[in-house]
């Protein structure tokens, strides 16, 4: 194709990212044979460049173009709710483009109050609705939600009682989790800063405040290893000298956002 020809069909829009690639992102509405005439000139032009990934956002308004891009060699990379990423590796060399995100993150919360009491859960869902057994609360990370931001907003949402974030205790790494996905699991100290609990209609079956020795003496924590931990975790922190890692905001010469560092301060 001639370089006016290329000129009458119009190429698509594109930006460069840092990796030698681009990235176009749809917007406006633009009919099949249009896109693909687009398309069909553009990867001929970012060859001649030189160009290596091609990643094309694809809104959902304009999913009617997802079939077209897949016949032209392209493939799914992630979904979001409002739109498709999608990903096409020009070079004969081998497709070096970073894959979609591999993990999930979660946090499990461990609060005792004053009477040595930690604050439990029984679910309404999921793996453990209807048993009975009596849990930390858990909850997962939201899009750009900090760690102990998290561990704050899932305590407060499933039992109602305020806290305060400690420490991050530990953390756990499992495969295989959710849809294929990873999971990093932290677990994390809060102190209670009030004791009436409401808790969660629409998640939570039963919410209390429980002494220590009671909640171990569950046959479930005896046989389940991550619940014992958290406990002996939590513990070992309140009675003696365990310490664990404590949100430091740090800045960045590569973005104006600060961010947290999850560190021991001893020895510092």
């Amino acid at each position: 194709m001639s370089n006016d020809e290329r000129e009458e069909v119009g190429l698509l829009d594109a930006v460069d990212d840092i990796h030698g690639g681009v990235i176009v992102e749809l917007k406006g509405p633009m009919d099949c044979k249009t896109f693909v005439s687009s398309l069909r000139a553009s990867l001929s032009h970012w060859r001649q460049q030189g160009i290596r990934g091609v990643w094309i956002k694809l809104p959902i308004e304009l999913s009617h173009l997802v079939q077209p891009a897949v016949q032209e060699g392209f493939c799914y990379h992630h979904a979001e709710p409002t739109y498709l990423m999608l990903v096409y590796w020009i070079p004969v060399s081998e497709n070096t483009l970073p894959i979609n995100a591999t993990h999930r993150v979660c946090i499990g919360a461990f609060v005792m109050n004053e009477k040595r009491e930690v604050l439990v859960v029984q679910e309404k869902c999921g793996i453990l609705r209807g048993s009975g057994i009596w849990k930390f609360p858990t909850g997962v990370l939201e899009q750009g939600e900090d760690i102990f931001a998290g561990a704050i907003r899932e305590v407060k949402e499933e039992t109602g009682i305020e806290t305060d974030f400690l420490e991050v205790l530990a953390f756990r790494q499992n495969h295989g989790a959710f849809f294929g996905k990873s999971d990093l699991f932290f677990v994390c100290m809060l102190l209670p800063l009030s004791s009436e609990i409401h808790k969660q209609e629409s998640e939570i079956e039963a919410a209390a405040w429980m002494p220590v020795e009671e909640f171990a003496a569950q046959p479930f924590v005896k046989k389940h290893e991550l619940l014992k931990y958290i406990l002996d975790l939590g513990l070992a922190k309140a009675d003696r000298n365990y310490s664990g890692f404590t949100p430091l905001s740090i800045s960045s010469a590569f973005s104006e956002e600060l961010s947290f560092l999850y560190l021991n301060s001893r020895g510092l």
